[in-house]
């Protein structure tokens, strides 16, 4: 299992005249049995703006109109403090300049079905694919979402590490056992895309499944979409995913960097020049990544005095003790290791951040390896958009030898 990053570059994207009119929809609700209290809804107005209304629902009924660039997905809640977290009554839908309508007979937003929305019947389309899958990930991802509140509160009541590594342990087995489930979910959303390529469901797919493909892959879909699909906002979003997967993958020049390593020293890429060189991203809290260290350590012990080198470049920015800890108890300290350099008040103001290592190379899940050449040229991706962790033994073995 792979672990996707949230800290994505903020994006401002600009439309065409033609893409930026807005038209009008109407979206009224049946709630039946729906208590009277305020109806929140929750979209994306154009490409760089969300927008949030409110009606007052009584008996159950509430109406909501508003304007539209294109198709896109909203949500429906009642409570805005549980939404924020992803939690509470709410229904999600993709909603477009239409009239439509929200049905449900059981008072639960969660229960309700629209119409009027071509787009939707796209999401149908796809929920009805996935809904074999689902239903066997269901009962795993339930208890792992029990687990993981039961160690949340070991660590609030300060449980000692023992038994907090116990809690660690046995939500790792259930990752890899719900690990096989979210492939069969990716072939069937990569099935739906390819089958549906100018559906602003399968952009949305695509906009957050692009990052860990292979670069070839990413481009084959996104040529398939039409000029006016391509235009849209997450058309823009997935080159913009494209062009920084193709900055990380074979081919391009390595992105040149300078940085003060965990032991307070500088270190450059540019140093390493003449050598065979692999970038990690990892992370402290990342157990794949910690899982994966032991054959990292036999590699370098197998190929550092034939010119390999590898440099750490760790998400723990935040938490530079917890990283330094895991250096420690991994036993990996026998390589250089820096941050990345994401700085969350750049980030959050939309402001440039060129400190940041993992954007030069496409980095959005963890682990993720980069191998260079002795020119400065990437030969190898594994992992987020890349191959897998044999192809890079392999690799490993032909230049160096088995």
């Amino acid at each position: 299992m792979k672990y996707t990053l949230i800290a994505l570059p903020f994006i401002a994207l600009q439309f065409g005249a033609r893409a930026q009119e807005k038209l009008p929809f109407t979206l009224s609700g049946d709630i039946k049995g729906l208590p009277n209290r305020y109806v929140y809804l929750s979209y994306r107005e154009s490409a760089a703006e969300y927008q949030t209304d409110s009606v007052l629902s009584q008996n159950g009924r509430f109406t909501f109109k508003g304007n539209l660039v294109q198709p896109v997905e909203a949500r429906l809640y009642t409570d805005k403090k549980a939404a924020m977290y992803g939690e509470g009554d709410m229904a999600s839908f993709f909603m477009e300049a239409a009239t439509m309508k929200l049905s449900s007979a059981t008072g639960h937003l969660k229960d309700a079905k629209l119409t009027g929305s071509k787009s939707q019947l796209d999401q149908d389309l796809l929920t009805a694919q996935r809904a074999p899958v689902q239903k066997k990930l269901k009962p795993l991802s339930d208890a792992f979402n029990k687990m993981n509140l039961e160690y949340i509160a070991a660590m609030k009541a300060k449980k000692g590490d023992a038994e907090l590594e116990s809690f660690k342990t046995k939500l790792e087995k259930l990752k890899d056992q719900m690990e096989p489930y979210y492939e069969q979910m990716e072939k069937t959303d990569k099935a739906f895309i390819a089958a549906h390529p100018n559906s602003y469901v399968s952009a949305q797919l695509l906009r957050f499944r692009v990052s860990n493909m292979p670069l070839q892959e990413g481009e084959a879909f996104y040529a398939k979409m039409s000029p006016a699909m391509q235009q849209s906002a997450d058309g823009l979003e997935i080159k913009k995913e494209l062009d920084g997967l193709r900055g990380g993958s074979p081919g391009s020049p390595a992105h040149e960097f300078t940085k003060t390593d965990i032991n307070g020293k500088t270190i450059s890429l540019a140093d390493f020049k003449g050598k065979y060189v692999m970038l990690d991203f990892w992370a402290s809290w990342c157990g794949p990544c910690r899982k994966g260290n032991p054959h990292l350590k036999e590699l370098y012990g197998k190929y550092s005095a034939k010119g390999f080198e590898i440099i750490g470049i760790s998400d723990d920015d935040s938490k530079p003790e917890a990283w330094k800890k895991a250096v420690d108890q991994d036993g990996i300290g026998i390589w250089r290791h820096v941050l990345r350099g994401l700085d969350w008040t750049k980030r959050e103001k939309n402001l440039p951040n060129p400190e940041d290592v993992s954007d030069y190379y496409g980095i959005h899940s963890l682990p993720t390896k980069i191998l260079i050449d002795p020119n400065g040229v990437i030969i190898g991706r594994y992992g987020g958009g890349g191959e897998d962790d044999e192809a890079m033994n392999r690799k490993l073995a032909e230049i160096f030898g088995a």
